[in-house]
């Protein structure tokens, strides 16, 4: 079948994808292999280096309290940075010229800005000018400079799932009477939540991510920081990499998993009962509507 998009593979153009399929897969068992065989050679593998992974020490002293501070912050940094981007993003969308201009200057700024100087920044600020101890001050740097960075991003998220709207739907609510902020929070808002899910969730991915930069740079016990703990006392360096790395793949497919449950649930919710209407229903449902205007008043008939 051939679409706007792309054409059909022909019987050529299959057999070729085949074969690339085919050699990408051993290439990539090649290099496994390779791997294997490296890190065997090495002694890498050896029980001793993976055994304290089974031991309840090693999670309940290391991983396990470095994975609620990960947890932590990139929860308080989500729950900041959606609504904050919400409001930026729609007030890049105003008609006043003004708000216009200092949102698009807030969002445009600390877009252009690497989250880790952020964070930087804010430590020295935390520092020098609040009374944050130490103790907490990475914490309050990281979850800082991920608000500011990804609130910016988010208010980009927001504008262009706004914008992806035909146009039709706020015409349509200009028609029956809805002011800009009741077309916004009622028609606009509700349905581009289905368009902006995935780039949310995707920065939402990278929020949980970026907590990492704090434990290398500022000294925050997350779950990387953590690991480094854990490796200088059983000397397993890449034993805790691994492991640490497993650990954030299956809470970014969780994450994942969960957005693409809610947003499969969103367009079901949204989708009509396809049921069709025959004369006699639309005339229940008119006479429904009227509520008996068709009857007697009191001087006749109307």
């Amino acid at each position: 079948m051939t679409s706007v998009l792309y054409d059909a593979p022909g019987p050529r153009a299959k057999r070729r994808n085949v074969v690339f399929s085919v050699v990408s897969v051993v290439v990539l068992a090649l290099v496994l292999w390779w791997v294997y065989l490296t890190m065997d050679d090495k002694g890498q593998l050896e029980w001793a280096l993976w055994k304290p992974f089974t031991e309840s020490e090693a999670w309940t002293t290391y991983l396990l309290p470095g994975l609620g501070y990960t947890l932590k912050a990139a929860g308080l940094a989500m729950v900041m940075a959606l609504p904050l981007g919400a409001v930026l993003g729609i007030a890049r969308m105003s008609d006043h010229r003004w708000v216009r201009a200092s949102a698009g200057t807030v969002v445009e700024f600390f877009r252009a800005i690497p989250v880790l100087l952020l964070m930087l920044f804010a430590n020295e600020f935390y520092a020098r000018s609040t009374d944050v101890t130490s103790a907490d001050r990475p914490m309050y740097a990281v979850i800082t400079g991920l608000v500011l960075y990804n609130a910016s991003v988010l208010a980009e998220v927001v504008r262009a799932g706004i914008l992806a709207l035909p146009k039709g739907q706020t015409e349509a609510a200009q028609a029956v009477g809805l002011r800009k902020g009741q077309t916004m929070s009622t028609i606009l808002l509700p349905q581009a939540v289905t368009v902006m899910l995935p780039a949310i969730v995707t920065q939402l991915v990278v929020i949980v991510k970026d907590t990492a930069l704090g434990g290398v740079m500022l000294g925050f016990t997350e779950l990387l920081n953590a690991r480094g703990t854990l490796a200088a006392n059983y000397a397993n360096v890449i034993q805790s990499f691994i492991v640490v790395a497993i650990i954030f793949i299956v809470l970014n497919f969780l994450i994942t998993s969960f957005a693409s449950w809610l947003e499969a649930r969103l367009r079901r919710s949204k989708r009509s009962t396809g049921a069709v209407l025959g004369p006699d229903d639309v005339h229940d449902l008119n006479a429904a509507e009227v509520g008996g205007t068709h009857g007697t008043g009191a001087g006749g008939t109307i």
